[in-house]
């Protein structure tokens, strides 16, 4: 195959995914610069092996499956900027809590990106990018009830982030407890 049949395959099958991956990508390393940043490796990457690429598969998921790789070469790199999550921390999230009906996009971001890595990884694949239980722990390399028990802790905590919100707009919330503090 020429190097012109091979970027064209190349833009027909990886680009429609660019925007995609770069709003995955944001969200789950919470900050624009750096999104970019591994966005323009796991393209880099792609076109480098696209060779080993089998046409008309899933492109979808070949890219997500390089993007976790550079995330795990990343987050070597990067000193998490997150507690680590203790059992009795978590149980005071167990309530249900309301949440603002008109919520802003900046608004629901802000909430993701208060989520701890492992979670906001989870939720952003199963909620946002709807991957299956399986595929996201194909993806991470994790056992699939690790996953059901990080999207179920992540949401919680996510309600919890969106129940603060709620207070802004008003809503009571009751007596409850809604702290985050670290």
């Amino acid at each position: 195959m020429s190097l012109l049949q091979t970027r064209e395959q190349f833009e027909r099958e990886a680009m429609p995914h660019f925007k995609e991956l770069h709003r995955a990508t944001t969200r789950l390393v919470a900050s624009p610069s750096e999104a970019e940043d591994l966005v323009q490796e796991v393209y880099l990457h792609a076109w480098r092996c696209f060779e080993r690429y089998q046409p008309d598969t899933n492109c979808r998921a070949w890219l997500y499956k390089i993007l976790f790789h550079r995330l795990d070469h990343y987050r070597r790199r990067y000193v998490s900027r997150w507690a680590p999550l203790d059992d009795e921390w978590a149980a005071t999230l167990a309530c249900e809590m309301p949440v603002a009906p008109y919520l802003q996009d900046k608004e629901m971001l802000r909430a993701l990106s208060g989520l701890p890595q492992s979670y906001r990884e989870v939720v952003v694949l199963a909620d946002v990018q709807e991957f299956s239980y399986k595929e996201i722990a194909q993806r991470l390399g994790i056992p699939m009830g690790t996953v059901m028990s990080r999207l179920n802790r992540g949401r919680k905590i996510l309600r919890q982030l969106l129940a603060e919100v709620a207070q802004g707009y008003g809503f009571n919330l009751g007596n409850a407890k809604y702290s985050l503090a670290a």
